[in-house]
């Protein structure tokens, strides 16, 4: 298990890291010198941020699943590992509707803040 947790960390800090040091080669400037800054509001900055870690919790979840369900697969009739790894699918399973109940009020903050009109 702590090998496990060991290559789920590294994965984690590689999928964290590498995007920023491969955007770092990418700066440009302005023609007046300046360094461009994202285009759009602060809301749009902050509603991409909130969709960005939402996505990101769902692929969590997801994750967790799999895990817990190879655990189960694999518990070859041990109660108390089968018991764990229901467990695990039961957490994962609220993983993901807490990912899809946050992008529904997201979209819901998005539509009343912005003016538009949103259906889910």
């Amino acid at each position: 298990m702590k090998k496990m947790k060991n290559m789920f960390y590294s994965a984690l800090f590689v999928v964290l890291t590498v995007p920023g040091a491969a955007s770092a080669a990418w700066s440009t400037t302005a023609p007046t010198g300046a360094t461009t800054l994202p285009k759009g509001s602060l809301f749009n900055i902050i509603s991409n941020i909130m969709n960005w870690l939402l996505g990101l919790l769902g692929v969590f979840a997801i994750i967790g699943f799999v895990i817990s369900g190879i655990l189960y697969l694999t518990a070859a009739g041990d109660e108390a590992q089968q018991k764990k790894a229901k467990a695990q699918m039961t957490w994962s399973i609220m993983g993901v509707l807490v990912a899809l109940a946050g992008w529904v009020v997201v979209t819901a903050v998005q539509a009343l803040l912005g003016g538009s009109s949103t259906t889910f």
